[in-house]
């Protein structure tokens, strides 16, 4: 149980404050007018189309992020959809974060740590073949 709890903390520090988080941060830049900003001086990727659709990026990582949360609130409550929901979050983390390089560093680190956790807890000292 203990390592589940730990996995729901690393995936709502994960989605609340670097997905969650990033896109309110820059909520005001845009507002402000991204004319006055050099965004692409602060933020880059390595996929041409990211760069330069900053404002479509801030949507996936909400969405990303508030469903990175819910599943880590399932898996606190140790419930079964949680599991499944924040295996799936880190799954796809995995195949996407080398596409959101450099920011996908951090992604990789966190999903990849909190993905072990789960399958480590979930089955435990089993063996493939008795």
């Amino acid at each position: 149980m203990k390592k589940y709890k730990i996995a729901s903390v690393l995936m709502i520090i994960h989605g609340a404050l670097m997905e969650i988080g990033g896109c309110f941060c820059l909520i005001p830049v845009f507002m402000l007018g991204a004319d006055r900003f050099d965004i692409n001086e602060y933020f880059s990727f390595i996929v041409p189309f990211f760069q330069d659709n900053m404002n479509l990026m801030l949507i996936m990582g909400m969405l990303y992020g508030i469903v990175r949360v819910i599943g880590a609130i399932g898996l606190w409550k140790n419930r079964m959809w949680g599991l499944v929901l924040s295996i799936i979050n880190c799954v796809i983390t995995m195949a996407l974060m080398m596409f959101m390089l450099p920011a996908g560093i951090m992604d990789g680190i966190l999903a990849c740590s909190a993905l072990i956790l789960i399958l480590t807890q979930y089955f435990g000292d089993k063996k493939i073949i008795e």
